[in-house]
């Protein structure tokens, strides 16, 4: 009987102790997840710190090469410009002008009106047998070459030390090349440095391509270990439900067991009482030799004579068994 009661105890006392086995394995497992999450994203952090700072640097070299390549391309442009006025300079010189009507562009066209402009103003200050007529026709003229040296002035304001002798054109002709030559070398030397300032940025790059691929890789474990993390604690929300419900249910049935033990104990308790002991049964007794005249305890008959020897034995017997349950709750306790 015993044991038929405490079998099913036995069964969830076990099916719980697995449960909490599995329970605290699976805490393990969850906290080893977290760890390898946490270490995966100090790494990534680490990495992704790197990877900034090297593209800050990379950001520096790359502005500081396109200032190069800018210098380079100005250079080039004045190399151009000086190039384009040694070409007007000799075709001027062998007599080969442009299309009719176009005007003249660039230091020559500026030096040769500059020239026109400085003729004009002498021969009007020095000559007094010009007419009235005569005289505001050359003041419209200065007045179209002074307008015409306003327009090329900002043109040619970058090749403004570079004086142009209309009487020694040969000797131009080898300064302007001299310049240009001047202009090519270093619109070379820049790019040179430019290329110089790639080759360090180019193993940069490599690295920063390498340090975005292991940021890349790492973010990616930590994403797959806090998945993992969350997955088991949501295992582990399921199965710690199942282990309170198992945790009740066993108080549950201790406190039945307690109860149903405790009210034996009472109920053996109040059954062996003696009147003495008892004041209710006492009353009762009493009430009943009252009324009836007689009093039936522990066996005696209702027809026997208080002072007979039977009555006197049986009252003896009475008291017997009313002293037994004394040394029973004894045994009990």
């Amino acid at each position: 009987m015993q044991s038929d009661e405490s079998s099913p105890d036995d069964d969830l006392r076990t099916r719980l102790h697995a449960m909490e086995t599995r329970l605290r394995r699976m805490r393990d497992q969850r906290a080893s997840h977290n760890e390898s999450a946490r270490r995966a994203a100090d790494s990534r952090n680490s990495v992704q710190d790197q990877g900034k700072e090297l593209r800050s640097s990379i950001e520096e070299k790359l502005n500081e090469q396109k200032e190069v390549r800018a210098r380079a391309k100005a250079h080039q442009n004045q190399r151009d410009a000086i190039q384009s006025r040694i070409r007007e300079i000799i075709s001027n010189k062998r007599g080969k002008k442009g299309d009719e009507g176009k005007a003249k562009t660039g230091v020559v066209a500026l030096s040769e009106t500059i020239a026109k402009i400085s003729s004009i103003e002498n021969r009007i200050m020095t000559d007094g047998s010009l007419t009235l007529k005569a005289e505001n026709r050359i003041l419209r003229e200065l007045k179209s070459l002074i307008a015409r040296r306003d327009e090329l002035l900002p043109a040619a304001a970058e090749f403004e030390n570079i004086k142009i002798d209309l009487g020694d054109l040969e000797s131009t002709i080898q300064s302007l090349k001299a310049e240009a030559d001047a202009q090519h070398k270093a619109m070379t030397d820049a790019h040179k440095e430019a290329d110089a300032i790639w080759e360090e940025v180019k193993p940069m790059l490599e690295e920063r391509d390498f340090l975005r691929s292991e940021g890349d890789r790492l973010h990616s474990i930590f994403v797959e270990s806090r998945e993992s993390a969350n997955s088991i604690h949501s295992e582990i929300e399921i199965l710690l439900k199942e282990v309170n419900e198992a945790r009740d249910e066993m108080r549950a049935r201790k406190e039945e067991r307690e109860r149903v033990i405790r009210d034996h104990n009472q109920s053996v308790k109040d059954a062996l009482k003696t009147p003495d002991q008892d004041e209710e049964l006492a009353d009762s007794l009493t009430e009943q030799l009252l009324s009836q005249g007689s009093l039936t305890l522990g066996g005696s008959m209702s027809g026997d004579a208080q002072g007979s020897p039977a009555a006197i034995g049986e009252k003896s017997s009475t008291r017997k068994r009313l002293r037994k349950p004394k040394s029973f709750r004894g045994r009990g306790k």
